[in-house]
């Protein structure tokens, strides 16, 4: 019985070192691919760079896209890194700023999604999709704040830029003191370039920007997969015990769960069933949800710590805008008792609606993810 059970224990850490390795690995490969990305948008854009991104100039129209590629793709991380590519290559920040907004409602149909698993019963289903839609709508609440002040004043812009400045004062672009991933990820950039060169420059941009595109997808799926095997346990450990000690622990437990699971989805996902089966009270999930808002944002971070060249402090500084909107959005809405309580009350009022009716539900997605982004594109247009 001993025997086996030491036999056991070098095989089990073995296999969580190689998955720390695995780990470190995907990491470099999300830097590699936000680096081709941004790469990709240069070499294919040239001096086109802003006709491209006329049709997203308008704010609207950018949070819209971010909105929806992040529904359709279930990952604002993933979102946000490639946004942070674009702005490496050339995307103006004041354009990629609403994208980074909408990137953050996208990411809220996930755990509508995992509601769903309470349907056959009324009573837990009412609590999951609340604590589901709850996210939702702080994260609508936070955008119909922010997006007109940033339309009005631009003031993401200006805390942002306040943030880098150090950077540009030395009146050199890169962030050369950061930048310790540029000697690991560009000969291998030049390496993939190369043969796509063949194409000529468009279609040899396009096909980097789609093999970035891919690489980052790989890499987030496969770092949320590791993390989990390796972080689930001790997540779940640290939103037991921060349950019931006060707003500030959740919201700061909730940020660390987020950055452990490298994923706002998972976190967020993690507490419908306890909300569904009533182990959790929706209030007490409210707070774990900010954090989560803020916790995904080191994703971006990181992958802006890979960018190289005259735009690189830009991608650094469309990284901190997203840490600033969630953190701001979380101070304002949560900081007053009035906004504090809409997202409660929105919540409340769409559950009773769905656990009378299923069809509000579908409605409901539909609406908020598809036909209301689409129908404004198709406007802005």
């Amino acid at each position: 019985m001993n025997q086996a059970t030491t036999s056991a224990a070098p095989v089990s850490n073995t296999m969580k070192w190689l998955r720390w390795a695995n780990l470190a690995f995907m990491l470099y490969l999300l830097l590699l691919a936000v680096s081709m990305v941004g790469s990709g948008f240069k070499w294919a854009t040239g001096d086109q760079a802003k006709v491209l991104f006329e049709f997203a100039s308008h704010p609207i129209a950018g949070l819209m896209i971010g909105l929806v590629a992040t529904a359709l793709i279930q990952s604002s991380s993933t979102v946000t890194s490639i946004i942070v590519g674009l702005v490496a290559g050339g995307l103006p920040v004041e354009t990629a700023i609403p994208m980074i907004m909408g990137a953050n409602i996208g990411t809220t149909v996930t755990n509508t999604l995992v509601s769903l698993g309470h349907l056959r019963c009324k009573e837990e289903f009412k609590r999951a999709f609340a604590s589901a839609t709850i996210h939702d709508f702080f994260n609508l609440l936070a955008v119909a704040i922010f997006l007109p002040l940033e339309m009005a004043f631009g003031i993401l812009d200006k805390i942002s830029h306040w943030l880098v400045s150090p950077f540009l004062a030395t009146g050199d672009m890169s962030i050369k003191g950061l930048n310790f991933i540029k000697p690991i990820t560009k000969p291998v950039v030049n390496m993939v370039k190369e043969p796509l060169g063949a194409f000529g420059d468009t279609v040899g941009g396009v096909l980097l920007i789609g093999i970035g595109i891919a690489i980052v997808f790989l890499a987030i799926t496969a770092m949320g997969k590791l993390m989990k095997s390796l972080m689930v346990g001790r997540a779940r450990e640290i939103l037991k015990n921060a349950i019931g000690r006060g707003p500030i622990h959740g919201i700061f437990s909730g940020s660390i769960v987020t950055v452990l699971v490298q994923s706002s989805s998972t976190t967020t996902s993690l507490m419908v069933p306890l909300v569904g089966s009533g182990v959790l009270k929706v209030r007490d999930v409210y707070p774990f949800t900010l954090g989560a808002n803020i916790g995904t944002c080191i994703t971006a971070l990181l992958a802006a710590t890979a960018v190289s060249g005259e735009f690189a402090v830009f991608a650094l500084q469309i990284a901190l805008v997203h840490l600033v909107f969630n953190i701001m959005a979380t101070v304002v809405i949560y900081g007053i008792p009035f906004l504090r309580e809409l997202p409660v009350k929105g919540a409340d009022f769409i559950s009773d609606a769905a656990v009378k009716n299923k069809a509000i539900v579908a409605a409901y997605l539909v609406t908020v993810f598809v036909a209301l982004p689409g129908t404004i594109l198709a406007i802005t247009a």
